[in-house]
């Protein structure tokens, strides 16, 4: 007779408010031969609130190498583990691909338990376009590399969701600002679920002096999201903008500069001041 195989559930978890745990997470939580958590102190925490016991293990980005496939085995030998990370939906900046990975690649069945996401939340409140949209996680802790990440993705026309930590927000909402231009529609969503739940909305000039202004901005889980870059450029033209207004700039003041690139390529000129301005100061 055949071995019968286990399962992986992935499951989401509240970001903040319990209650947001569905009834079919808790049951299989409480089912699980085994659950892998990114931190066991931390989900014990989540199981003792909803009067559950179940062995645990650690997954984690330092040890997912190592326990990929430990746990595909036990899979295999018909166990059923449940993947879940501090917060919200496992494998969206946190770990879990590679076990994921392998144990679909094994043949086990990978069974989708959705709910708590920071990254749909935020999407849902901040009034910002959803149709088309790009995570990016969090972005480089070091400032020049920041820099370097968010300037590929200067003419990005999809709305651009990052995560960020307290301690960076307004380091990188002047970079965005710098890079973007400041009248960048964008939104700062904090403690999603939480009790002190607040979201912030505006240009990203304004939401640069919020964060000069009001310390609270700066605390808690942070999510950003930017509205995408106006689509009134085709490729070929942003290319042209990209080799001319360097040499424009050079020889004339930002405003003339901006005026003589915008009727050659057709963009917008407050667009391309933005960028003329940038260009001047660096």
């Amino acid at each position: 007779m055949a071995k019968r195989l286990g399962r992986l559930d992935v499951i989401a978890t509240p970001i903040g408010n319990l209650a947001d745990l569905t009834p079919r997470a808790r049951d299989a939580l409480a089912a699980a031969s085994l659950i892998a958590a990114e931190d066991t102190r931390h989900t014990q925490q989540l199981l003792a609130a909803c009067g559950i016991s179940r062995p645990m293990v650690s997954l984690h980005e330092h040890n997912e190498a190592q326990r990929a496939a430990e746990l595909t085995q036990r899979m295999m030998d018909g166990e059923v583990i449940a993947l879940v990370s501090d917060a919200g939906t496992p494998l969206f900046s946190d770990p879990g691909l590679l076990l994921v990975r392998t144990a679909a690649a094994a043949g086990v069945t990978v069974r989708a338990l959705p709910g708590p996401s920071a990254l749909t939340a935020a999407l849902s409140v901040a009034g910002i376009a959803t149709a088309r949209f790009a995570f990016e996680g969090f972005l480089p802790a070091r400032a020049a590399e920041r820099q370097a990440r968010l300037r590929t993705l200067e003419h990005e026309p999809r709305t651009l969701v990052f995560f960020e930590a307290p301690h960076r927000l307004r380091a990188t909402l002047r970079d965005l600002a710098d890079i973007f231009g400041a009248q960048r529609e964008a939104a700062v969503a904090r403690e999603l679920t939480k009790l002190h739940e607040t979201v912030y909305r505006g240009s990203l000039a304004r939401l640069n002096e919020q964060a000069s202004e009001d310390g609270n901005l700066s605390r808690g889980e942070l999510v950003l999201v930017i509205a995408g870059a106006p689509e009134n450029a085709d490729r070929g033209q942003l290319e042209l903008l990209a080799r001319l207004l360097p040499l424009l700039v050079a020889e004339l003041p930002p405003s003339r500069a901006a005026a003589i690139a915008a009727r050659v390529t057709g963009i917008e000129r407050s667009v391309i001041y933005e960028q003329a301005l940038r260009l001047t100061r660096a």
